[in-house]
C-alpha cells in the first residue's frame, strides 16, 4: 500500500491534451499556407499591373514619338521660313513675328499661316496623334522693352492674333469649316510676357510660338470613377464668328 504509486493521472492528462495541440498546429499550418497563396495572388496582382502600365507607357511614348516624327516632317518639307520643332514646341519662325509694341500681322504672314497650320491638323488627325494629342497653346511672346504687365497683356494678344487669323472665314484664303472647328475645339492661347527672350535679338523675341500638351497616361473615366482623364470632351457651341475682338496696333 505504501509503495503504490498513482501514475495514470500525468498521462491521462497527457492523452487528453495531446490531439488539441496536434489540431491547433494543423489549423495554424492551414492559416499559413493560406497567408502564402494570398500573398502569391496579391503580388501576382501587383506584378501584371506594372506590367500592364509600362507597356501602356511604351505604346504612349512610340505613339507620341511618332506624331511629334509626323509634325517634324512637314516642317522640313516646307516653303515657310523658320519652322522648327524643339521638344514638343514648334516654333513658327517668320510666321509670327510681330513689330515692335505691335500685335498684328501682315497679309503675307497671315496667309502663309492659313496655309502651314491645315498640313499640321492633317497630322493631327492621324491615329498616333489623336489618341494622345490633348490641345494646342499659342504662347506669345514679347521683347525686354516696356514693364512686364504691359507685355504679358501684349503677349496674350499676339496669340489671339494668330487665333483670329486662322479663324478668319472672311479670307480669300480661309480654312475650310472642319479646320475652323478643330482650332476651335483644340487651340488655347497664353502670354508668357518677356520671360524667354531671345538675347540680342529683340524682334524675334516679339513672336508666337504652338507648344503641344498630350493626355497623361491615366485609367479611362467609368461610372463612379475618380482620378481619371475622360476620354470625350464637351464640344463648345459653334457660332463661327468673324470679328476678332483684338484691336490692332
Amino acid at each position: 500500500m505504501l509503495g503504490s504509486r498513482r501514475r495514470p493521472v500525468k498521462r491521462q492528462r497527457d492523452e487528453a491534451e495531446n490531439p488539441f495541440w496536434i489540431s491547433f498546429s494543423d489549423l495554424m499550418t492551414a492559416l499559413m499556407v493560406l497567408f502564402l497563396v494570398a500573398m502569391a495572388v496579391a503580388l501576382l496582382s501587383v506584378t501584371q499591373g506594372l506590367r500592364t502600365m509600362d507597356e501602356g507607357r511604351a505604346q504612349r511614348d512610340s505613339a507620341i514619338s511618332a506624331c511629334l516624327d509626323g509634325i517634324r516632317a512637314i516642317t522640313q518639307h516646307t516653303p515657310y521660313p523658320g519652322l522648327k520643332l524643339r521638344g514638343q514646341t514648334l516654333e513658327l519662325g517668320a510666321l509670327a513675328e510681330f513689330p515692335k509694341d505691335g500685335n498684328a500681322l501682315d497679309a503675307q504672314r497671315a496667309s502663309d499661316l492659313r496655309g502651314f497650320v491645315p498640313h499640321m491638323l492633317q497630322i493631327a488627325r492621324t491615329p498616333e496623334c489623336q489618341n494622345w494629342l490633348k490641345r494646342f497653346v499659342l504662347e506669345g511672346y514679347a521683347s525686354p522693352e516696356g514693364s512686364y504687365l504691359y507685355n504679358l497683356n501684349l503677349s496674350l494678344e499676339r496669340s489671339q492674333r494668330v487665333l483670329c487669323v486662322l479663324l478668319d472665314k472672311q479670307a480669300a484664303d480661309a480654312l475650310s469649316p472642319d479646320n475652323r472647328h478643330a482650332i476651335r475645339e483644340q487651340f488655347f492661347v497664353g502670354g508668357s510676357s518677356f520671360n524667354s527672350a531671345i538675347l540680342n535679338q529683340p524682334e524675334k523675341s516679339r513672336r508666337v510660338e504652338l507648344r503641344l500638351e498630350f493626355k497623361e497616361l491615366r485609367p479611362r473615366c467609368e461610372a463612379g470613377t475618380t482620378h481619371c482623364e475622360a476620354d470625350d470632351l464637351h464640344p463648345l457651341p459653334w457660332d463661327d464668328d468673324a470679328k476678332c475682338p483684338v484691336a490692332k496696333r
